[in-house]
């Protein structure tokens, strides 16, 4: 593993990690995190992935994580801010590998960034993991219940008393700059997340994304449904796109909910099968189901 900054604009860079195969790679992968989740939460998985032959970038947006300079409450970002850091790591590992496919890894929110890029051209493939669109009324059933206190009551709250969002001391999603969570808020709270909050712009954005998206639902997933993986896919209008449904019955497993996809001991069952889905992207292999999946 090698520990980078990459600087992003003036006076912002961000702290990235580089996992590099032994022998010559075969494609590059850029993982893109969740919110609150930082780039270590990733570092297994990206160095088993190196290990199968892949370069592999993991990174924390600004403000968050290795990247956090100062107090949180100084922090001057939203989410186009992080949309423009993941573009920075793309087109670093793009330039490090110029003959290699690239894909992207996204975990939750990392799968909805992409839709932002200025140059989707970069990116040959999106793996979605555990992504959706945030719309409140797509959450699942427990989460959903507690959408009127999260985003009415302590959101607002916390987040004007602190200067940012205390996320770790509430034991809620993580520590998040003021604007990463109230622009969020916005998105959340719109039936058509990013889109609908953003305007016009941002439906363009997504339109212009023409790499393959296969998006990984988890029956189990304590946090997304299986109707909010399909409304954050259908965003991407004008690319090839797929929905699986993986249950923890089909890799041996008792749960794999929101964030267990990542976990060791799914190394020889999920991380072999992503491993391959990441090969398949953009090919003919991407129309065809993966055995021990539900569609």
């Amino acid at each position: 593993m090698n520990k980078q900054t990459l600087r992003v604009d003036e006076g912002t860079s961000v702290a990235l990690c580089v996992f590099e195969p032994e022998g010559a790679p075969r494609a590059s992968v850029v993982i893109g995190g969740a919110f609150g989740v930082r780039q270590g939460y990733y570092a297994s998985f990206a160095q088993w992935l190196a290990g199968q032959g892949f370069r592999v970038t993991t990174f924390d947006y600004r403000g968050h994580g290795d990247s956090l300079v100062g107090p949180m409450r100084e922090v001057r970002a939203d989410l186009f801010d992080w949309a423009r850091d993941y573009e920075a790591v793309i087109a670093a590992a793009r330039a490090a590998q110029p003959g290699l496919p690239l894909y992207l890894l996204g975990h939750s929110l990392g799968a909805q960034l992409p839709g932002l890029l200025r140059n989707p051209g970069q990116v040959d493939g999106l793996l979605s993991v555990a992504a959706g669109s945030g719309y409140w009324r797509d959450n699942a059933p427990r989460l959903k219940r507690m959408v009127p206190y999260f985003w009415w009551v302590l959101v607002p709250l916390a987040t004007r008393l602190c200067g940012y969002f205390p996320g770790r001391k509430l034991r809620k999603v993580g520590d998040l700059p003021a604007g990463v969570i109230l622009q969020w808020r916005r998105w959340c709270l719109n039936p058509t997340y990013s889109v609908g909050a953003e305007g016009p712009a941002v439906a363009q954005s997504y339109g212009a994304v023409r790499f393959p998206v296969l998006a990984l639902s988890m029956s189990d997933d304590e946090l997304m449904t299986l109707r909010g993986t399909h409304n954050l896919v259908n965003l991407y209008t004008n690319a090839p796109t797929r929905v699986e449904r993986i249950a923890p019955q089909d890799v041996k497993a008792l749960r794999i909910g929101h964030f267990g996809f990542f976990r060791e001991q799914f190394r020889q069952s999920l991380w072999p099968r992503a491993a391959a889905q990441l090969l398949g992207l953009g090919t003919a292999e991407f129309e065809l189901p993966v055995p021990g999946t539900t569609a």
